[in-house]
């Protein structure tokens, strides 16, 4: 991991989120954070499993299927978060100022379109 607790740095932060069996949602109610965008590399995933990465403007959003070892750039304004057809893992890399993270802008499920 680099999180400024094991490797300082005030531009990148980096992380792995493994779903345990039987779960399938990440980052769910989703949020965005203008200072900071978000690369996901989707792995770990039984061939017939897709994650349906959704991306985009709260009330205009999108998603992308993605499967086994694919990567997707999350842009600053875009909220992101994640549901698969069976568990998976990802790494997570963050780019941006990256020392405070109390500027989250929490997106509440009945505003997302």
């Amino acid at each position: 991991f680099i999180v400024p607790e094991v490797a300082p740095s005030c531009q990148l932060t980096m992380g792995m989120t493994v779903l345990e069996e039987g779960s399938v949602w990440n980052t769910m109610p989703c949020h965005t954070h203008e200072r900071r965008m978000e690369v996901y590399f989707y792995f770990d995933m039984r061939p017939d499993t897709v994650v349906f990465h959704l991306l985009g403007k709260p009330d205009e959003t999108r998603h992308l299927v993605m499967r086994n070892e694919q990567a997707v750039i999350n842009p600053s304004w875009s909220i992101h978060s994640g549901v698969g057809s069976q568990r998976y893992t990802f790494i997570w890399g963050m780019v941006g100022e990256n020392q405070v993270f109390d500027d989250m802008d929490a997106v509440a499920m009945g505003d997302l379109y």
